[in-house]
This record gives structure tokens, C-alpha cells and sequence, in this order.
């Protein structure tokens, strides 16, 4: 959610936080700052309220703050208002300590009450603040910054990622993690430290993922890395593989559109290794046969979009695997006493892999004795590296807010785990499995094929992007389908949207309808669409205007009814959702560019959620 970046070098320290910051803009913020170790200047600290740009004015790019050793920060407001006060870095009350902050301290109250008692002054409404002042507390206490980290950790509950300078250490850059992303850097006359990988990425590929407890010091030239008993523990190196081009706009004016006319490579990138000979194989998943046989219940946690994945997921795997697959909010999950044993197997999925309800909800779930098989597309994530078995969906870096090829891979890998789990357990109709695996194989080209021709999806937003409340509707994979449409267009749009079950509409739903309501109808399941037409005539007895997504198929039926109509492809049923998701992605697009928003930071949200 929040940005973090660090360096100690050799090179002037401001521009490289600033740049850093920049590139992680897309998580979304509401303030920036920057602190920096000078000789001759001591701890210099400015920060704003408002987009990075202001900051960057304000220091002249950098060019204001003399010094090599520096923190950055974007914050997204969890507590106190979006100011500059509230705004991190935070200082020490004597001024010779200055941090950034990402998560939760849960027990800051209690703290701040304590050291209010002995004196010490707060000048914010952060949770943040109240580490720099027990810190400075700890290292007038001992006198040693590292020790004093040590002990001022041992007192916080919750979660955080550090990045700490002191004016004291000039060549020390002191970094903490604790349920929150962090990443080391190691680069050639400097070392770094992001809460996000793109923030380095332009000055060096080799990096290490922080473990939870775990405290950093770099210097220009070291790096050493300690448990929380201040004990060292060697990490190990990762090189990041993929292009740093990938993470521009690439001649598209925003990023979402440009990821959304990603989304063929990504699925081949995402299918073709793990189907050969007619098979689906995945070379990755650890998981016994016996077991595989032995499972009962299936749940599948996830947040947001990875939620509606889930959804989807819910009716194919029910279908395929004769399982009961439960969906469940994983805010929820962690909080209702779920029936969770040795024999149900529990899915895990997050684009970041690093979403804090999902996390502490899949650990739950393996305190209780579930088996725990994530969905991610971060590579060396938090949930990757707790859970028992970990899938990549390989979609590239997604920075657009508003997810798509993230949701387009992890629906297919899902779609690819369901069938491989079927096959083990003997419940797939053998004709049926390799019919879906060989379309399957041909999704990227269809969704090519869609996205070469989707001229009048523009004209249909600009025909209906000044609607206030705009409601979707299907059955079975098309209600599901319909939960992620109308989810992009309010994300995007903050246009009022909600999508519901046609066969709910007469239970009360249908009251909302009235003249010149527009109703997203989506008629792509073939085996519902006759009921599916039917509820297109009922809401256009009560005056609403429809647009129809259906499929090449079924479009001279739905012409009949409809007021406008986009068609895609048709592929089986189980892999429908896959293609009648980006004409709504599209649709959602372009409305939030009719009405003027942010496409790739929309208000109130973040790319990465990891605070409850």
C-alpha cells in the first residue's frame, strides 16, 4: 500500500528516492517525503500532502538535500488525516533519527501513553511516530542503534516494514520487516532497500526478500541481515528476470489499457509451460496423490478481484472435481471459526502475495490443519514463501490499480489446477478434460482476435458513461463473470454498480429498475441462455436499457432483445469467463476515461492492500 525506498552509496541520495518513489506511485498515496544524512547538514526531512510531484518541486528533484544516505515514502492514510504532519518520514523528538513506516502498530496507544509520561512530545496522529520516539528512547538507553532496534521491535505488536537512519550512523541504512513487504538491493557503490521491487530495478536486478523478524544493515558497500535475536543469517540472492520496459506505459496512455492488450502473452506465458502432450502438468505442485484422493472440502480465500477469481472457480471445480468448494472473504475467514481439517485443501490467491488478510486468513488455515496452495504472481512473496505449495501465474508486473492479466492468469491457473486435480481423482470425463485442455491452448489468440476488433466499446462508453447506478446480471459463470465487471467500473468510474443473480432479480432487486436504468446482461453460458434472454425481456418490461455480452454464437438471438450488443469467441463453457472478461475491462476503460478519472490511481485505493 504505503512506498518504502533506501539507499546508501556513493551517489547524491535524494534523486534516487525520489525515482524510486515514482516508480511505486501506482499503489497509491496521499503524501511523500524524504530524509537525508548530510555531513554538513545533519537529518534534512521534507515532506507534502499531495502527489509526489510536489515534493519533488519543493527539493528542485532532489538537488536541495545534500547527502548519500537517504529514506523515501508514500503514505496512504490508516492513521491521522493526509498531511504534511502525518506525512513519514517521522523524526525523534531530539532529531537525530528519522523513519518510514509501512503497516500497523496495533499497541501504539499504549506505547505513546507511556513515553507521553515521560515527557516526550508527539508532533503527528501516526501509529508511525511512536516508533521513532521508542526508538530514540532504546538508543539513549544503550547507545547502540542496532541493539536499540532490537529492543524497540520487541515491544511493538503488529506489522511493519522499517527503513531507519540515524544521524549518528553516516554510512548505516537500518531496515526491519515484520508482516510487511521488503526487499534488499544490492547494487555496484551503493545498496538499496523498497518496499516494491520495480522501485530498484533501474539500478540493479539482484535482490533478497526479507523475512518476517528480520533486521538489515547496509552500508555503501555491506549488507548483513539478522534474526530477531540479533543472531546473522545468510540470505539467499534472486535475480529478477523481467524487463524493466515492462513496468512503462509502452506508447498506451494509461497503464490499465496497456495491460489489458498484454493479457494474450500473459495467458500463453501462464498455460504453455504447463501443458504438454495433451496434459496439464504442474511440475511445481508438491502435493501426494493419496492426499489428492482424500480431499473433502475445498475452500478458496482471496480478496477483491482474486475473490471473484474464486467465484468462477467455485462453479468449474465443483463441476470437474465433485468437491464442495467454498469461497470466502479472507477479512472474514480469519474471524469465523472455519471447518478446517487435515483433509481440506485450502486456496490461496493474491496478485501481490503480500495482502495482509489473506496472509494471516491462510495461516488460520494451517493452524487448523489445512493443506495451503497459493495463487500469486510476486515471486518470493510472503504467501508464497508460508504456504505449502506456491503456483505463479508469470503475468509480468501489474501496476495499474485496477487489476486485469493478474485476474485473466490466476482465472486460467485455476482453471488448469481444477483440471489437473480432476484427473487425479478420476471425476472428469475424459473427453471432456482434453476438449477443454485443447481450447484452453487457444485462448490467447481468441482474446488477439476479440482485442483486435473492439471499435464499439468506445461508443458504447461514451453512450453511457453519465449513468449514476448501472447494475450486471447472469447465471452461474456469467453472475460470477459479472462480479468482476461491475467491480472494474465502480473501481475506475465511481460509478454506482452492482451485479446480481437474474434469478434474484424478482426477489426484491428488480425494484430498482426503472426508465432508462442500464443493465449489463451477460448471456455467454450457453447451457442458461434462454433464461438468460428471459431476464432481458423482464428488465426491459420495466424500462431498462440493455447492453448485452454474449457470444458470436448467440448474438442474432440476443439482437432481438437487447438495445446494444458486444459478442466475443466461444470456447467452453469453463473457459468462457476467461475471454467475457476483457470486454468488460474495456467498458470500464473507457467510461472512467469519459468521465475524466484517474485511470491507473483511483481515489481511495492502493495496488497492494497489506494492512487489515
Amino acid at each position: 500500500m504505503c512506498g518504502i525506498i533506501g539507499f546508501v552509496g556513493r551517489e547524491p541520495a535524494a534523486p534516487i528516492l525520489l525515482d524510486g518513489l515514482a516508480r511505486m506511485e501506482y499503489r497509491g498515496y496521499d503524501s511523500a517525503g524524504v530524509a537525508v544524512r548530510s555531513e554538513t547538514r545533519g537529518l534534512q526531512v521534507k515532506k507534502a500532502k499531495g502527489r509526489l510531484q510536489v515534493l519533488s518541486d519543493m527539493i528542485h528533484g532532489g538537488a536541495d538535500l545534500e547527502g548519500t544516505l537517504g529514506i523515501g515514502h508514500t503514505r496512504w492514510a490508516t492513521h491521522g488525516e493526509p498531511n504534511d504532519a502525518n506525512a513519514h518520514p517521522h523524526v525523534s523528538e531530539n532529531g537525530q533519527i528519522a523513519l518510514v513506516h509501512n503497516g500497523i502498530i496495533e499497541n501504539y496507544l499504549e506505547l505513546k501513553e507511556h513515553l507521553q509520561k515521560l515527557g516526550v512530545t508527539f508532533h503527528s496522529d501516526t501509529d508511525s511516530e511512536v516508533v521513532a520516539q521508542l526508538l530514540e528512547f532504546h538508543y539513549n538507553e544503550c547507545g547502540n542503534m542496532l541493539e536499540a532496534v532490537g529492543r524497540c521491535l520487541r515491544r511493538i505488536e503488529g506489522s511493519y516494514a522499517l527503513g531507519i537512519i540515524c544521524a549518528d550512523y553516516p554510512n548505516a541504512l537500518i531496515a526491519a520487516r515484520k508482516d510487511s513487504p521488503l526487499i534488499i538491493g544490492y547494487g555496484k557503490g551503493g545498496n538499496y532497500i523498497a518496499s516494491d521491487v520495480t522501485a530498484v530495478l533501474k539500478y540493479t536486478r539482484e535482490v533478497t526478500y526479507m523475512d518476517d523478524g528480520e533486521i538489515a544493515v547496509l552500508t555503501a558497500d555491506t549488507v548483513d541481515v539478522f534474526d530477531d535475536e540479533l543472531v546473522p543469517v545468510e540470505k539467499k540472492h534472486s535475480q529478477v528476470d523481467w524487463d524493466v520496459s515492462a513496468a512503462e506505459k509502452g506508447g498506451y496512455p494509461h497503464f490499465m489499457l496497456k495491460e489489458i492488450m498484454e493479457q494474450p502473452e500473459a495467458i500463453r506465458k501462464t498455460i504453455s509451460p504447463r501443458i504438454r502432450d495433451g496434459r496439464v502438468v504442474l511440475d511445481d505442485l508438491h502435493m501426494p496423490e493419496d492426499y489428492v484422493r482424500e480431499i473433502s472440502r475445498i475452500f478458496i480465500i482471496a480478496c477483491g478481484s482474486s475473490y471473484h477469481v474464486g467465484m468462477v472457480s467455485k462453479y468449474n471445480w465443483e463441476k470437474l472435481m465433485r468437491r464442495p468448494v467454498e469461497v470466502v472473504l479472507a477479512s472474514e475467514f480469519r474471524y469465523c471459526d472455519p471447518l478446517v481439517d487435515e483433509k481440506t485443501l485450502v486456496i490461496v490467491i493474491s496478485q501481490s502475495g503480500e495482502t495482509l488478510d489473506t496472509m494471516a486468513a491462510m495461516r488460520e488455515a494451517k493452524r487448523r490443519g489445512g493443506r495451503t496452495l497459493a495463487i500469486v504472481n510476486v515471486v518470493g512473496s510472503s504467501i508464497a514463501r508460508d504456504a505449502d505449495d506456491v503456483l505463479y501465474t508469470w503475468a509480468g508486473p501489474e501496476i495499474a490499480v485496477a487489476t486485469t492479466k493478474a485476474y485473466t492468469t490466476q482465472l486460467v491457473l485455476m482453471d488448469l489446477v481444477g483440471l489437473y486435480l480432476a484427473e487425479k481423482l478420476g471425476t472428469v470425463d475424459p473427453k471432456e478434460y482434453d476438449t477443454i485442455v485443447s481450447q484452453v491452448q487457444t485462448l490467447p489468440d481468441l482474446m488477439q482476435q476479440f482485442l483486435d476488433h473492439t471499435e464499439d466499446i468506445p461508443y458504447f462508453a461514451s453512450r453511457y458513461f453519465n449513468h449514476n447506478s448501472i447494475f450486471f446480471i447472469g447465471r452461474n459463470l456469467d453472475y460470477a463473470m459479472g462480479l468482476e465487471g461491475s467491480l472494474k467500473l465502480k473501481e475506475i468510474s465511481y460509478i454506482h454498480s452492482e451485479a446480481y443473480a437474474s434469478g434474484e432479480l424478482k426477489h426484491g432487486t428488480i425494484s430498482l429498475i426503472e426508465e432508462g436504468t442500464l443493465v449489463v446482461a451477460l448471456g455467454t453460458y450457453a447451457p442458461l441462455f434462454d433464461k438468460a434472454m428471459s431476464n432481458v425481456v423482464e428488465v426491459k418490461a420495466r424500462g431498462a436499457e440493455v447492453l448485452a455480452l454474449t457470444t458470436e454464437a448467440f448474438r442474432s438471438k440476443m439482437e432481438k432483445n437487447a438495445d446494444a450488443i458486444i459478442a466475443v469467441p466461444e470456447v467452453h463453457p469453463v473457459l468462457q469467463p476467461s475471454l467475457g472478461v476483457v470486454p468488460l475491462q474495456l467498458f470500464s476503460y473507457y467510461v472512467a476515461l469519459q468521465r475524466g478519472c484517474d485511470i491507473d490511481k483511483p481515489r481511495n485505493l492502493a495496488k497492494s492492500v497489506t494492512v487489515e
